[in-house]
């Protein structure tokens, strides 16, 4: 075909399919309008869902009469007007096409009333025609009406689902958006039905209970909030307990500055804070809100503004680790908690079954080939970690409970593998092997913190790379050898490992090497050598703890219980397992049925 100009109406419908795949996405466009115009209520009706009609109604600004017949025209906007707008982009939407590109594969019309209006305009679009505005009766705000989406795009329309599964996804949608902005009200119809309405929440319990509603009351129960900022990030939300795992990712929310986002920097970083606490194969929960200068990063990356990219990446990354990590640090033994092991585990249907026997096996041990340094280090720290915990607690009253004891005083020892204590109002009961493996591991890694001592190759290792890895290597000398390795460019696309860290010997260092440069590549960024240091740690840990079957006696068990309540993560072992669980005076008095 030769060289030709496309319709208006083509374009707006190439345009609807790069931004309309669904009726939640229309959903999404017209509430993110609403949000962007100051609305303190929205409400969504929907009839069979969504599918035969969507309405979304608010009370926002509203738009002039004047500029109404705007309001569907292609690339028209309020939100920018200059290229330094666009670089700082802080609305919901920007681009100017949503209405037009919905109007262009539906029947749509809106309604509209700002504050200096004395009435309001309607303005309608029709196979393509967009009619002539009208005056119209409604309330300062805007009101927008699509009906029979698709009915002009056939084999689009043919792609839906049931319209159950597009009900559902608009419900996701909207309940995304709703924790974005807790100081506006939300109401969902369908069918006429009253489905949910959410008030405005400004205190914080009001904001809990709006999360209790969206993702379950149990999620609620056991989280962490945190409130952390620098100079030009702050970061806030709520962390679920490590106990309170998920099969699936589906309780993961994160914000950027008010916009849902799946950002796999974001996304990265509080996977890799929970690595130490997490059971193997679960998914932690987590709500979480990141603010910054707009101007650091760029929204306008994705057509739908689901992915974001960042100035200095490594930064936000950095800082959002650091924060969750120090967050969930502070999960150990407290007076407010009820222990570590499921939410249901007194009901024997606990997270963890069916898949517990699979994961509880103890990792094997370190390789005997490797550097003697590193095994006299280790067998000297782990004796000193030893010591700590079998010498008899300072001040331990006597043995009688008290408030700065939160685990309380050991009375006896289970089979060889459990503690039992009395606690101020109750029973705890302490997996030992479990516990001391954590404090050893958390141990070890403050002794071992920083050690970057290296063990020279009598051959040097020539690694096979590319091109563009060897360039990250020649730009990242010193990060190397920060860590303990050693590592020259000996051609275009070789490197030459002289050199590796001492506590790495023998565990396949050039494997590691060639993954921090792919990380390097792909995200600017690598923890790869710590991870390799910690899993060797972790394994030196549980097999340097205790056993099962070894008698303690009770000065030793306290000195372990005090460890625990003064060691960070205490609540979960190496592999994510539960360490302790406390029940109440209460919950002892329910189960023998007293004072009924």
């Amino acid at each position: 075909m030769p060289i030709q100009l496309l319709s208006d109406s083509l374009i707006s419908q190439i345009a609807a399919g790069e931004v309309i795949e669904r009726p939640a996405s229309v959903v999404k466009e017209l509430v993110e309008n609403a949000l962007d115009a100051g609305a303190r209520r929205i409400e969504v009706e929907l009839e069979r869902g969504g599918c035969g009609s969507i309405r979304v109604r608010d009370d926002g600004t509203g738009i002039d009469p004047a500029e109404i017949a705007l309001a569907l025209a292609r690339h028209a906007t309020s939100k920018i007007a200059s290229l330094d707008d666009l670089e700082k982009v802080a609305t919901l939407g920007f681009r100017g096409e949503a209405l037009p590109s919905i109007a262009s594969v539906s029947r749509l019309s809106l309604i509209s009333r700002s504050a200096r209006g004395a009435h309001a305009w309607s303005i309608e679009a029709k196979e393509g025609e967009i009619s002539a505005p009208a005056p119209a009766s409604h309330g300062v705000g805007t009101s927008v009406e699509v009906r029979n989406l698709f009915f002009n795009v056939p084999a689009r329309r043919k792609f839906l689902r049931t319209e159950n599964t597009e009900y559902q996804h608009i419900v996701r949608m909207l309940e995304r958006l709703a924790l974005s902005r807790f100081e506006v009200a939300f109401s969902l119809t369908h069918n006429g039905k009253s489905i949910w309405s959410l008030p405005a929440a400004a205190s914080g319990p009001q904001r809990l209970e709006r999360v209790a509603k969206v993702c379950g009351e149990d999620f609620a129960a056991h989280v962490m909030e945190l409130n952390h900022c620098t100079e030009s990030l702050r970061l806030s939300g709520w962390l679920a307990l490590p106990t309170f795992s998920r099969s699936q990712a589906d309780l993961q929310f994160t914000y950027l500055n008010g916009r849902f986002v799946r950002d796999k920097i974001l996304i990265g970083a509080a996977r890799l804070a929970y690595r130490d606490v997490l059971f193997h194969g679960r998914f932690c929960a987590y709500l979480l809100y990141v603010e910054m200068d707009p101007s650091f990063v760029d929204v306008n990356a994705h057509p739908q503004k689901l992915e974001v990219r960042f100035r200095d990446a490594r930064r936000v990354h950095d800082f959002l680790f650091r924060t969750v990590e120090k967050v969930l640090a502070g999960t150990r033994p407290s007076d407010q908690s009820a222990g570590s092991a499921p939410s249901d585990w007194l009901t024997g249907s606990a997270h963890f079954a069916g898949t517990a026997q699979a994961h509880f096996a103890l990792p094997e041990p370190p390789p005997r080939s490797g550097a003697d340094a590193y095994r006299g280090y280790l067998s000297s720290a782990s004796a000193e970690v030893r010591e700590t915990w079998v010498v008899p607690a300072a001040g331990a009253h006597g043995g009688q409970p008290d408030a700065e004891a939160p685990l309380g005083y050991a009375v006896a020892q289970l089979h060889g593998v459990y503690i039992l204590a009395q606690s101020a109002d109750g029973l705890v009961l302490v997996d030992m092997h479990a516990a001391h493996e954590r404090i050893m591991y958390e141990s070890m890694k403050k002794l071992l913190a920083g050690d970057a001592a290296q063990q020279r190759l009598l051959m040097p290792e020539i690694l096979q790379v590319s091109a563009a890895q060897a360039d990250m290597a020649e730009g990242h000398l010193g990060e190397f050898a920060a860590l303990g390795f050693e590592v020259t460019r000996s051609s275009p696309d070789q490197l030459a490992l002289r050199a590796v860290p001492i506590l790495l010997a023998g565990r396949d260092p050039a494997g590691i090497v060639r993954d921090v440069l792919s990380d390097l590549l792909e995200a600017g960024h690598s923890r790869r050598v710590e991870e390799s240091i910690n899993h060797l740690l972790a394994t030196s840990a549980c097999h340097a703890a205790v056993r099962a079957q070894r008698l303690l006696s009770l000065p030793e068990m306290n000195a372990l219980l005090r460890e625990m309540e003064s060691t960070p993560r205490s609540d979960q072992c190496n592999h994510g397992r539960p360490t302790w669980v406390r029940l109440s005076m209460g919950e002892l008095d329910r189960l023998f049925l007293r004072g009924r």
